[in-house]
């Protein structure tokens, strides 16, 4: 039976690790074995972040449509309330950008809340 040498797949491994490492700092970003452990690190790092970056925005939203609402004399979660028995569809995403951006469009968002 013929040797099996892996030198090529070992090679092509390595390179795709230490490329992955890129701008690391000190030794993860040239050493195999030192990249690999970061780049490792790194990733469930970065799966981990996937995650929080979902309840960051949503905090962040929370956050905008509490303010505009305090703007319009209600609370936050008396929004929600009164918006939730009026029957109105909206994520928060879309209730912060018109906190935001359209402030009079909230406003009678808010009114009908308050109605409710």
């Amino acid at each position: 039976m013929a040797r099996v040498k892996t030198a090529r797949t070992t090679r092509a491994r390595h390179k795709k690790v230490i490329k992955q490492a890129k701008g690391y700092f000190g030794a993860k970003h040239y050493r195999y074995r030192n990249a690999k452990q970061a780049v490792m690190k790194s990733g469930m790092y970065a799966y981990v972040g996937r995650k929080d970056r979902k309840s960051n925005f949503r905090k962040l939203w929370i956050t905008r449509i509490n303010a505009a609402a305090r703007a319009n004399g209600m609370t936050y979660s008396t929004l929600i309330a009164g918006l939730k028995k009026a029957n109105v569809v909206i994520n928060r995403k879309m209730l912060a950008e018109l906190a935001v951006s359209d402030s009079e469009a909230f406003s009678e968002i808010a009114k009908i809340a308050k109605n409710a």
